[in-house]
């Protein structure tokens, strides 16, 4: 059995950069990755990367079939620079395969070449996230019913595409698909859109997706769904609706019950995510638990920081912690940008704070004329002791912006 220091589940952003850092420090270090098709995490695979680059072809009215080779172009690129940047360093192992948890210290790994076990002194999960597929009748994961990962490997522009979920990811899919010219509609069963920002806001996006020419099934329940050759139907209260290609856009769960964390003691929350206190440790000593599989924001950036808290408790002084993070900034890249930081107005009257707000429509500002959109609203508050003059600079950093 080989005996590394550190021994990294998943090849996430928190996951690959630890196993830099620590190997460059002199540490023996084992990366476990269980699919090649996964290196350097999410964000490069199927995440931020490949959706980022087909929302700007869309935008640039690129036939479907190039975008998604482009899009393929640009994950294999990276991709393989990410795996380069580690199998270069002499103290880092990457093992391809499913790692489990056997104890505390010891982790086995299946593999289509077999299995192996490795011991660790110290273990880091970076094992990320997976997509929720809600319990509906006839909901399997198929050719024609996909997830956040499955849709981009899609083949042909499907001409009526249904997205589940009218959520943040729903939303991106939405326009993107829209914009290469799919017919799409958006199914939610939620009473309100977009619940967790403030009213005018989520008024606005709705707006701005109908006028897409995204159709908005809101507030209907799907009971079932049936799947053929050339469809797929979903059966709700309000009738059937049929579709070619159904995404399942309802969310993702931390990916942390496969890896057996019960064998080391290692306690998962009510959601099965990771607990860990304020510095990334889990319920052992010497486990750690970075990026999505801990159950926080699931953004790349946050899986970095993980890394710095980790690392500086390994490496550093040691003072680090998830208390540093305040307002954490986010964007959906619809067209245009939904992009938040901090508490909406909603949020910050509920904590009692006495608050001033400043809303502006894009229009009043010169560079939408410029670029020729003036779709959406700008807004931001802030608290009642703010001076004038402050305000006066809030106000004019907003119709610069």
């Amino acid at each position: 059995m080989k005996h590394y220091q550190a021994a990294i589940i998943g090849f996430g952003k928190a996951g690959k950069t630890l196993a830099a850092a620590l190997g460059r420090a002199g540490w023996r270090v084992a990366l476990i990755e269980q699919s090649s098709a996964m290196y350097g995490g999410t964000c490069i695979n199927v995440g931020c990367i490949p959706t980022k680059t087909l929302v700007h072809e869309a935008q640039t009215a690129s036939d479907f079939a190039a975008a998604m080779q482009r899009k393929s172009e640009v994950v294999s690129f990276l991709r393989e620079k990410n795996y380069l940047n580690l199998a270069h360093l002499e103290q880092v192992d990457i093992i391809d395969g499913r790692a489990e948890f056997a104890d505390a210290h010891t982790l086995n790994i299946v593999s289509d070449q077999g299995a192996q076990a490795i011991y660790a002194d110290k273990i880091f999960i970076n094992s990320g996230a997976e997509a929720i597929f809600p319990s509906i009748s006839g909901l399997q994961p198929g050719p024609r019913i996909v997830d956040s990962s499955g849709i981009l490997n899609l083949t042909a522009l499907p001409k009526r595409l249904g997205i589940l979920g009218g959520g943040y990811i729903g939303i991106e899919f939405a326009a993107m698909f829209a914009s290469f010219g799919s017919e799409v509609t958006l199914f939610d069963s939620a009473p309100q859109f977009l619940p967790r920002e403030d009213a005018d806001i989520s008024a606005a996006v709705q707006t701005i997706l109908q006028d897409q020419g995204i159709r908005m099934a809101l507030h209907t329940t799907v009971n079932a769904v049936s799947s053929s050759s050339d469809s797929v139907t979903l059966h709700t209260a309000q009738g059937d609706r049929q579709v070619d290609v159904l995404l399942v856009a309802t969310g993702r769960r931390p990916a942390a019950r496969q890896l057996k964390p019960e064998n080391a003691g290692v306690m998962l929350d009510a959601r099965g995510a990771v607990s860990v206190d304020r510095q990334l440790k889990t319920s052992v000593d010497h486990i750690w638990a970075m990026g999505d599989v801990t159950g926080g924001p699931q953004f790349t950036y946050i899986s970095l920081d993980d890394y710095r808290i980790v690392y500086d408790q390994l490496l550093g002084k040691g003072t680090r912690s998830t208390d540093d993070r305040a307002n954490i900034p986010w964007s959906v890249f619809m067209t245009p940008t939904l992009s938040r930081i901090g508490l909406t107005e909603a949020q910050a009257r509920e904590q009692g704070r006495d608050i001033q707000v400043v809303s502006l429509p894009v229009a009043a500002i010169p560079r939408a004329r410029v670029v020729n959109d003036t779709r959406g609203v700008l807004k931001a508050w802030w608290t009642g002791r703010i001076s004038r003059l402050s305000a006066w600079h809030c106000w004019r950093w907003i119709h610069m912006k």
